[in-house]
This record gives C-alpha cells, sequence and structure tokens, in this order.
C-alpha cells in the first residue's frame, strides 16, 4: 500500500532523512521506532506530505501504485483524510482550542463524507462517555482522552493507510491496549498502518515488522520477532538494553518524609480522591500508577500545595506544602510547556534562585547543570533548542535549584525514546544517592515504575487498591484491577 524508495529530506545543509527504504503492505502494522532525532517523524511527515515548504525531498514515495512525493497541496488535501488518515503526536497542539470535541469530529466526518454519529465515532476508540468529551473543549479532557479523540477523527473516512505517530504514549495501559487492539482491528480489515512508536514492548507486541531508525537511515528491519529476538545492528541492541529493568533488592527502611492520610479531593459534584493513604521515606521513590482519571495528578497537586485538599492532611517533613516552596518540587510531564519559550536555560535554572548575588547565582547554576549532564555553553540555549530529553533535564535542573527534599514527578518519560528514558532514569537515579532526594514519580507505564520506584501505589477512581513494595506488588498481585494493569502491558517481559 505504501512504498519509500531511496527517501532523502533535507532542511537546509543537514539531512533528516537519508536513503530511507520501507514498505507497509495492505493490512500489515509496520512500526518505525528510534530515538529523538532520529528521522522517525520525517518519514511519517513525508508519507503524508506534511513537510514544510523549506524540506528538499527525493526519492520516492508510492501510495496505492500511484508517485506522491510531489503532489501540489491541494491533491494532498483531497488523500488526507479520505485516503491517508494521520494520528499526530501532540494531542494539546493538534485540536483547536476554540471548538468543541462534537464541532471538530463532526468537521472530520463531514470532509470525509462520513455520516456516523460523533458519539459512536469516540466509542470505537475506547471513550466511555462520548456525549461528555463531544460537548468538552479540549483543554478541558485528560491527554488521553484528546489522543483517542484524535484517532478516531483520522478513522473516520475508514483510511487505507493510518499513519499514527506515538499515538499511545500519553496513555494509562488499560486504554493503550484498547488502542491498540483498534488499530490491530482496523488492519485485520485491510488497512495499512505505519506506527512510529518510541516502545519497543508495542513494537514487539503489535507490529508485523519493524523498522529501526539512527541518524536519519533505517539501520535494520525486517519480521518483528527477527528483528527484536535477533538483532544484527548495535543501535538495536542498544535499545533493548535500554529497556527498564525491575529491581529486585528489598527497599531499606526510612524516616517517613510525605506522610498523606485519609487524603480527600472534589471537583463540583465528582469525587476525584478518596480516602488516599501512602507514606514515602526520605530518600525513597514511590510510584502511583492508575487508569486516566484515578486521581494520580490531583494528588500531585495537592502534595505540591497547588490545590487544597477537601479531608486528610499531607504532610512534607511535619508540616503542609506550600506551593514554590524548597521543601517540594515539580516536574511536569511535557517540560517543553514548562518552559518559558523566551528564556534561555540559564534564566529558567536561576528562577528559583532569586534573592542570591549574581557570582553566585551563576555558578549555582553552572552547578545544575553538570549535575544534570548538560554542557555549560547550554546556558545560553532557548527550549526550541533543545531535545526532547535536554528538555526534561532542564526542568530536573531548575527543581534541584532550591535544594528540596522531595521532586513529584508527572510522567517524567512517557514522551522519551528508549535510549533517552534510559538515560534520564539512570540520571534520576544518581541524583537521588547524590543528595538524598525523594520521588513520587507518576507513570502509566508499570515498566518504568518497576525500574524506578521502591515501593507502589495502585489507584483506581479515586482509591487506593493496593499498595506495598514494588516487587511484591508486580510479582503477586492481590487486587484483579492491578492484574488487569499488568496484562495489559506491552512486551510484559520488560516488567517481570
Amino acid at each position: 500500500m505504501l512504498t519509500v524508495r531511496d527517501l532523502t529530506v533535507h532542511y537546509g545543509r543537514d539531512a533528516a532523512l537519508t536513503g530511507a527504504d520501507l514498505t507497509v503492505p495492505a493490512g500489515q502494522v509496520v512500526a518505525v521506532v528510534g530515538e529523538s532525532g532520529s528521522g522517525k517523524s520525517t518519514l511519517a511527515h513525508a508519507a503524508v506530505g506534511l513537510l514544510p515548504t523549506t524540506a528538499r525531498v527525493g526519492g520516492a514515495i508510492t501510495f496505492d501504485g500511484r508517485r506522491v512525493e510531489r503532489l501540489p497541496d491541494r491533491r494532498w488535501r483531497h488523500l488526507r483524510g479520505r485516503r491517508i488518515g494521520f494520528v499526530p503526536q501532540d494531542p494539546g497542539t493538534a485540536l483547536n482550542p476554540l471548538m468543541t470535541v462534537r464541532a471538530q469530529v463532526e468537521e472530520a466526518l463531514r470532509l470525509t463524507g462520513n455520516p456516523a454519529d460523533p458519539a459512536a465515532e469516540l466509542a470505537r476508540v475506547g471513550i466511555p462517555d462520548p456525549d461528555r468529551v463531544l460537548a468538552a473543549y479540549p483543554h478541558q479532557l485528560s491527554g488521553g482522552y484528546r489522543q483517542r479523540v484524535l484517532i478516531g477523527m483520522a478513522l473516520a473516512g475508514r483510511p487505507a493507510l493510518l499513519i499514527a505517530d506515538e499515538p499511545t504514549s500519553a496513555l494509562d495501559t488499560t486504554v493503550q491496549k484498547t488502542v491498540l487492539d483498534l488499530l490491530a482491528s482496523v488492519a485485520a480489515d485491510g488497512t495499512s498502518v505505519l506506527l512510529v512508536t518510541h516502545d519497543l514492548g508495542v513494537a514487539a507486541d503489535r507490529a508485523d515488522r519493524v523498522a529501526v531508525m539512527s541518524g536519519g537511515r533505517i539501520v535494520e528491519e525486517g519480521p518483528t520477532a527477527a528483528v527484536l529476538g535477533d538483532p544484527r545492528d548495535p543501535y538495536t541492541r542498544l535499545l533493548l538494553d535500554s529497556a527498564p529493568r525491575p529491581r529486585t533488592a528489598r527497599p531499606p527502611v526510612a524516616e517517613p518524609l510525605l506522610e498523606v492520610r485519609d487524603l480527600r479531593k472534589s471537583f463540583g459534584g465528582t469525587v476525584a480522591v478518596d480516602g488516599v493513604s501512602f507514606t514515602l521515606g526520605r530518600a525513597g521513590a514511590l510510584g502511583l500508577v492508575g487508569a486516566s482519571g484515578s486521581g494520580k495528578s490531583t494528588i500531585a497537586r495537592v502534595v505540591t500545595g497547588l490545590t487544597e485538599p477537601a479531608g486528610g492532611s499531607v504532610l512534607v517533613a511535619g508540616t503542609p506544602p506550600v506551593a514554590g516552596r524548597g521543601r517540594v518540587q515539580f516536574v511536569a510531564q511535557n517540560p517543553f510547556g514548562s518552559l518559558d519559550p523566551r528564556w534561555r536555560v540559564g534564566r529558567i535554572v536561576a528562577e528559583p534562585l532569586r534573592g542570591i548575588g549574581g557570582a553566585e547565582r551563576r555558578r549555582r547554576v553552572l552547578e545544575l547543570l553538570a549535575d544534570v549532564g548538560l554542557p555549560t555553553s547550554y546556558v545560553s540555549r532557548r527550549p526550541s533548542a533543545l531535545s526532547g530529553g535536554q528538555r526534561q533535564r532542564v526542568a530536573i535542573a531548575r527543581a534541584l535549584a532550591s535544594r528540596p527534599d522531595l521532586i513529584v514527578l508527572d510522567e517524567p518519560v512517557s514522551a522519551l525514546d528508549a535510549v533517552t528514558r534510559a538515560q534520564i532514569l539512570d540520571l534520576l537515579r544518581r541524583l537521588r544517592d547524590r543528595h538524598g532526594l525523594a520521588y513520587l514519580l507518576i507513570s502509566h507505564d508499570l515498566a518504568v515504575v518497576a525500574s524506578a520506584a521502591d515501593h507502589l501505589v495502585v489507584l483506581r477512581n479515586g482509591r487506593v487498591v493496593e499498595s506495598g513494595p514494588t516487587a511484591d506488588v508486580l510479582a503477586a498481585p492481590a487486587a484483579a484491577f492491578t492484574r488487569e494493569l499488568l496484562a495489559a502491558v506491552p512486551g510484559r517481559r520488560s516488567v517481570h
């Protein structure tokens, strides 16, 4: 259905793709994996005609027997949506913030000539309450809901080819399974799927073939079992070696730092957190996992002092947390959205150091950058000039500036490729050992939690369904919901 031959893409003198060859047969799922900057998204955008006008394209792209790499915009607009569906990587910027979800889904259905009910289209991609979602604006939805809306819109025209750029990176394991099952059923009906992902577990479970990219080249390609089971290229072996490894050592007993007791929080008539209790020791790491809407982010906001509890208590070293004060710091899921694009790195990291003299402040900034493994020359860069992993390091450096006891990390590696993810997790371990930091780690990725957290709290509908040492919970889960989460994990061997 889709054939790419000797594809090259240049921006000025820089080559984003060099000699890429790839085939996506009808009814098959082909996964493209690789680190940030390897050319995955460039390949996907070239295949759907969304490269910027500054790009110089060489080679051939054939869709359904027809050359398309030099089609004018007018012809591409006819293909996109009707014959080729596209799911972009960032649902936060892909949806129109001024339109309700209903208006956007109805527009997609109208443009593709599909008379289907918008609610039915959202239910098809695993949204349990489509009427509520249709009435909402994008900012009123979680990242997982926005991603599913995009997938539903991309499938509205029942395309022959679906190109999905990281379609599950923002989703918890149960919703991820729903979306991946949907992609599998779409492929079974004859639709070709080009799946760009940094998650090797997703590729291993769901792809018929895998292409591994590095430095703008496809370094290895073939049947999934052959490529991931017996890799021949050193880079493919590096990706596999970068998968999180579960912790097996028993966590030490430590003095309590964070104490959450019978925490309750509601928004309007909706109960977000209902009687949650847990304790995190000094220099410990505790993982909060659960489906979207389980209360993880609400707990994070209360722990960081950004919102007040409706009941119960939260104490950090014996006192309630205060937003922006030193004991607790926060690292957001999307560092690009949390870093001021107008500021340079030096100013971003120095922001919590107001009141310290200029020379001492600069010394501390350079020290913090060294702590997170960034060169001193990065003080003059802006966030737009950094990779995703580098932006996350800057966010961690800023969080370290006030010398906190506890850092709350909200999905700190969910958008990162396997190699960068391994580097950030290793960085967090080293900073924990060096500074005695404690981490409250929020993640939908059980493999990440298994490798990074000593203790685990499993949440569902605002309640704790299971807690304990991570190795014990994952090895012999007592709660049915925990078993359901584990069963939904792609590539489960990476968790156990």
